[in-house]
Parts: structure tokens; C-alpha cells; sequence
């Protein structure tokens, strides 16, 4: 099994900056912790996001959830469910903070995926909708196919878990956006057409930012597809 460091860098509404650092298994989800490095000084022991910061705000992710190879996504997760999407980077591709608000309780963690390859051809469709729904949906193309992506924890399609509501705005990170019909994760009505669109991102290449570009309402039969032509 392979490895890679993980790093993300937070402020918080009490003035205090948060590194985490924790070296992630690949292809395994895994809690980010934070850096239990001391220095001169004094440090903090590695431990969840929720713990060392209960009851306070995150107001700025100054650097994004980081991997050395590639990351395929990262969110906070609350009581088992996916409470915040966070925004993700590989390599040295950042290039500016990232404006939140989000008040952190105990059980808090954040949770990561990452691959060895920075080749490798995971999608993951990062969703917010405008009742404040987060969710991923992820698929890993193989061939020329219509390659449906579905939710990391319940595997429901798009139409599935979020039928009734509307995409606010959402970020796709993929390397092989160049073999997407469109650059995209295209989201297909009950019929198969489609009704809205996110241009997928190469993370290694450019940081992944969200966006209100080709957002869409939800009904229960709709997919979230990438039509790959090889």
C-alpha cells in the first residue's frame, strides 16, 4: 500500500491558525488530523478537527485539504453524514484562500480520499444545494461509456439523494476532463437530456474552485454523468 501526506491550513473566529498534517493511505478514507508537531514553544497532539476546536468557527481555509500526488475529495463529516465540502488541491497547485463559515462541533472530523497515481481517473462532483445540502458523487471511468456518478456514502444516483432541490453550486476535480463529452459532469433529466453542466478541473494543473455555472434543480430520476469517449 502507498502513501502520502495530507495538509490543510484553517483560521478560525478566535484568531488562531490550524495545521493538519497526517500521511493518508491511499485509496482508503481516512480522518485529516491535526499536526502533532511541537515546536520551540509548544504544539498541539494530533486529534480530530472537532476536538481541538469545538464551538468555534472556520472563516478561512487559507490552504486548501493538500496532497502530494492527488486527492479525489475531502469534507467535514458530522454524526456520519457529509456537513461541508471542503476544497482540495494536489501537488503545489494553490493559488488563493478560501472564504468560510463554519462553526465546528465535537465528533467533528474531516475526512479524505487520495490515489497514488496523479493520473489516475477519479471524478468526484461536489454538490451544494441551495438548502444548504453538501454532497460527492464519484465514479471512476475505465472506457468509452456513459459512466454514472453516485454518492460516496448511500451510492444513490444524483436524483436519488437530492430529488426536490436545487444545485446552488458545485466544482468538479478530474483529470480526464479532456476525454468528457462537453469537459464535463453533465446532470440528465428522467429522459436524458441535459439540463445542467460543471466543467471538470484538472486539480494538478489548476486549483479547484466552486461555481454557479450550469446549476440545476433535482427530480428524483435525474443522473449525474460523464459520457467519456475513450
Amino acid at each position: 500500500m502507498t502513501t502520502q501526506a495530507v495538509s490543510c491550513q484553517l483560521m478560525l473566529n478566535t484568531g488562531e491558525s490550524v495545521n493538519l498534517l497526517t500521511t493518508i493511505t491511499d485509496n482508503s478514507e481516512q480522518e485529516l488530523l491535526t499536526s502533532g508537531v511541537v515546536q520551540a514553544g509548544g504544539g498541539v497532539s494530533a486529534q480530530s478537527i472537532g476536538t481541538f476546536a469545538d464551538g468555534k468557527v472556520i472563516t478561512q481555509i487559507i490552504q486548501p485539504v493538500t496532497a502530494v500526488t492527488k486527492i479525489v475529495y475531502a469534507y467535514i463529516s458530522r454524526r456520519g453524514i457529509i456537513e461541508k465540502i471542503l476544497p482540495i488541491a494536489s501537488g503545489n497547485v494553490t493559488s488563493q484562500p478560501y472564504p468560510c463559515s463554519f462553526m465546528l462541533q465535537a465528533g467533528d472530523s474531516i475526512r479524505v480520499l487520495t490515489v497514488a497515481s496523479a493520473s489516475a481517473r477519479n471524478c468526484a462532483y461536489n454538490v451544494v444545494t441551495t438548502s444548504g445540502v453538501n454532497a460527492i458523487f464519484t465514479v471512476t471511468p475505465t472506457t468509452a461509456a456513459n459512466n454514472q456518478l453516485t454518492h460516496i456514502l448511500t451510492q444513490q444516483s444524483i436524483g436519488e439523494s437530492l430529488s426536490g432541490q436545487r444545485i446552488m453550486s458545485h466544482y468538479v476535480n478530474s483529470t480526464d476532463g479532456a476525454k468528457y463529452r462537453g469537459g464535463s459532469v453533465l446532470v440528465l433529466s428522467d429522459r436524458g437530456l441535459p439540463v445542467g453542466s460543471c466543467i471538470a478541473v484538472d486539480q494538478t494543473k489548476l486549483q479547484v474552485l466552486p461555481n454557479m455555472a450550469g446549476t440545476c434543480g433535482l427530480q428524483l430520476n435525474f443522473q449525474a454523468q460523464v459520457i467519456t469517449t475513450s
